[in-house]
């Protein structure tokens, strides 16, 4: 799991930076906004723990608002509380989301946690325990058992 971490966090700064280039330059139509939904889910009302988030973009011109995909944003963990938009890394989060997502509570974690998604800045000097700083970006709560 250790060696599969450090290729996941360059996949996922890959794919920011991605998505940065592709809502930051060279066009007018800018992402405002970012909506989850649901906006609050208790893992336990969710068939095997698993929620399925759907991400809705607000854009400064039409068309507008749009779903988001994996291709617009990026997915992460962020810690109670963190409403800065910052992707906790390595850190324990309480759970896990996918590129398109999905999310579940990590085994033994009992409270909430945060997902969020949105664009992200270029981290400049990556730490194992900091994820990317979010742009644009937006969050819901997650209830674990």
């Amino acid at each position: 799991m250790t060696t599969t971490r450090p290729l996941l966090f360059w996949l996922l700064t890959l794919s920011v930076t991605a998505a940065f280039l592709t809502f930051g330059c060279g066009s007018g139509r800018q992402l405002q906004t970012v909506t989850l939904s649901p906006p609050n889910a208790d893992a336990q009302s969710f068939p095997n723990g698993q929620v399925q988030f759907t991400a809705t973009g607000t854009f400064s011109q039409p068309p507008s608002p749009v779903q988001l995909t994996s291709n617009d944003i990026s997915w992460c963990m962020g810690g109670l509380g963190n409403p800065g938009g910052q992707c906790v890394g390595n850190a324990n989060p309480g759970g896990t989301v996918t590129q398109n997502g999905l999310a579940q509570c990590n085994p033994m974690f009992t409270g909430t946690t945060t997902v969020l998604a949105g664009v992200a800045i270029p981290m400049s000097h990556p730490t194992p325990d900091s994820g990317p700083q979010l742009k644009v970006f937006g969050s819901a709560t997650l209830t674990c058992p």
